[in-house]
């Protein structure tokens, strides 16, 4: 998993909507989907989950509801005025943890993909990285995420 316990701050493309979390993401998904090639017009969606109560905001959002894998949708969190989508809400996991668009991050470097997900509906041209985590569809984190991970996510939905 990813180390990296410091300050992370993004924002939309118009300014509108800033946020920031210091908390080192529980995970970071890279998913290749395909619901998410087509909601995000590329190979795949980069997401931090990050607990809710983490991240701070500043400036009004927007909640839309879309389709899902799962087939139970997904509640997408916008800018109200350029649309930049910077994180979603997804069943399984409630409203108390993010799934932050690491696109939307300042610096989306400093947060690589842990794992790729639905790695069976991956673009053919797309390349994983020698030894990558990887599963073809979802995978079970009590197989993946340490003891400390479980524990962050489990408080936080409560």
């Amino acid at each position: 998993m990813n180390q990296v316990n410091s300050l992370h701050t993004g924002g939309c493309s118009c300014g509108q909507v800033r946020y920031q979390f210091s908390v080192t993401p529980l995970i970071v998904h890279c998913c290749h989907c395909s619901f998410c090639q087509r909601e995000t017009g590329t190979a795949f969606a980069l997401n931090a989950l990050v607990e809710a109560a983490q991240v701070a905001v500043e400036g009004e959002l927007e909640k839309i509801t879309t389709p899902s894998q799962s087939g139970s949708g997904q509640i997408i969190v916008r800018c109200p005025k350029c649309r930049v989508a910077l994180w979603s809400h997804y069943h399984p996991s409630g409203p108390n943890i993010n799934f932050m668009r690491v696109g939307t991050l300042d610096e989306p470097g400093r947060l690589p993909p842990d794992i790729h997900i639905y790695t069976s509906t991956k673009l053919p041209w797309v390349v994983l990285p020698e030894g990558a985590a990887r599963a073809d569809e979802f995978y079970n984190p009590k197989e993946v995420w340490s003891a400390a991970t479980l524990q962050r996510f489990r408080a936080a939905r409560g």
